[in-house]
């Protein structure tokens, strides 16, 4: 119940009931409601600052599954980038080679990326520096892709002119992937396992069961088919073009001196013949009278993954078994 108040009259000499008019009702009113509406955006603004809506935590989640993402494209960037680096590598040094094609400069691999902050606009977010790191590697892996398309683009109709010579190329491993043990040494410096001198090792050596079919690596004529002291049962391929391998140890020859034969084409079975300590294939690539590292060689049979698998078994210390 509200509180009565009185004033003192002194015309009357008595104390008389002090009535509010409306006006000043209304203002109380107006002056209760305002300060309830600023104590409860006070509050509402204090509370905010520790209490989420579902929209702001919907869309904390969705940044950080955005910036998830983006860190396995990054990842995947990187991955993607390897590969490429080795099809380049390849390219230059081995399918141009081939085809007597200049290799593409890395100047122009990587062209058009200099200079310029062409990414400035992505600066002065929270992830900045992923979004920019990312954007540039997906740029330089389409600039990349590019040059190598129009490369192999070049590759293929250099082919077209040529089918006869890229018959010929030793394109394969002698040695089908299901039948071999191992790589037992490759193209480098070892140790003679007979000699026991240091000696480079000008071919690869394919670990496999005595009898192991061993196959012509491209077209060719059979230019010696014969037994040697060094070599055992041996057989050389010229596959023209400036082009001869050699398959050494055999256990039997199954070819002629003279014969022509074709890519996959049995030509003899691995053995343990000549100055060799256990049962393999050693087998050599040339070009133009110079020995090359026939792992560069087997682009008809290997992945990339295979190839850098390869690569690494060849180079690290093992056994030599010629």
């Amino acid at each position: 119940m509200a509180k009565v108040k009185y004033y003192y009259d002194p015309e009357t000499l008595s104390y008389r009931k002090i009535e509010a008019s409306r006006g000043h009702l209304y203002k109380m009113i107006v002056l209760i409601t305002l300060s309830a509406a600023v104590v409860m955006l006070v509050g509402f603004l204090v509370l905010s600052q520790f209490l989420k809506t579902p929209d702001q935590i919907a869309l904390e989640r969705e940044l950080e599954y955005t910036k998830f993402n983006l860190e396995l494209t990054n990842k995947r960037a990187d991955e993607i980038s390897e590969v490429l680096n080795q099809m380049q590598e390849r390219d230059n040094n081995i399918y141009r080679a081939y085809f007597e094609a200049n290799p593409i400069p890395e100047e122009q691999r990587k062209a058009g990326y200099g200079g310029v902050n062409r990414y400035k606009y992505l600066e002065g977010y929270d992830n900045s520096k992923l979004v920019t790191d990312v954007t540039q590697k997906l740029d330089v892996l389409s600039n990349q892709m590019a040059v190598q398309s129009r490369s192999l683009d070049e590759i293929v109709d250099l082919a077209k002119e040529k089918e006869d010579m890229l018959a010929s190329i030793p394109a394969i491993m002698p040695i089908k992937k299901g039948d071999l043990s191992y790589v037992a040494s490759g193209f480098k410096w070892r140790m003679h396992p007979i000699l026991k001198i240091r000696k480079f090792h000008k071919g690869m050596d394919f670990k496999a069961p005595t009898g192991t079919p061993i196959y012509a690596s491209g077209n060719g004529r059979v230019s010696l088919a014969q037994r040697s002291a060094t070599f055992g049962k041996v057989v050389y391929i010229d596959h023209g073009y400036g082009f001869r391998t050699v398959y050494a140890h055999m256990s039997k020859i199954a070819v002629r001196r003279g014969r022509r034969v074709k890519r996959g084409d049995i030509i003899g079975y691995v053995g343990n013949t000549g100055r060799s300590v256990g049962s393999h294939l050693h087998y050599e690539v040339h070009k133009n009278g110079v020995a090359l590292n026939p792992i560069n060689f087997y682009y008809g049979d290997l992945t990339p993954e295979e190839f850098a698998a390869m690569q690494k078994a060849a180079e690290k210390e093992g056994k030599s078994y010629d």
